[in-house]
């Protein structure tokens, strides 16, 4: 699989979230409702796969495969967040991210995500010879 020449190094994205009651965590009381850092991860990573698949053919997509993060602020519910994702490097089929986010006030996280490019039809193969080993 040859990835087209539009995928390079320092690519970027930029979307902005407002965080509703789903993203944020429930368990310290209404008054600390704060981003959680899975959703802040899952944000991440939809915001680099959606950059990606700008420059990936039909049949392609791609899959996280690390991530490594901090999340050092506390984002209120309803307040909006700048995520910022740019495409480091660019090693075959390897994707690297460096990530940040901010929410008005101060950066909340930094981090880089690696994602791995993969033709969707072979990968059903895989998963599929996988789950059959698992008797699923």
């Amino acid at each position: 699989m040859q990835l087209k020449d539009t995928l390079t190094a320092g690519l970027s994205a930029t979307r902005y979230i407002q965080i509703d009651k789903p993203r944020t965590i429930d368990f310290l009381g209404e008054e600390l409702r704060v981003y959680n850092t899975p959703s802040l991860l899952y944000d991440f990573e939809v915001v680099c796969r959606d950059l990606l698949l700008n420059h990936l053919d039909s049949g392609e997509d791609s899959v996280g495969t690390g991530v490594s993060m901090t999340h050092s602020g506390a984002t209120l519910c309803g307040m909006t967040v700048e995520i910022t994702v740019v495409i480091a490097k660019v090693e075959g089929r390897l994707i690297t991210f460096d990530l940040v986010a901010k929410d008005g006030v101060e950066e909340i996280s930094r981090g880089n995500h690696t994602r791995f490019v993969v033709d969707v039809e072979k990968l059903r193969t895989k998963v599929a010879a996988k789950a059959a080993k698992a008797g699923k």
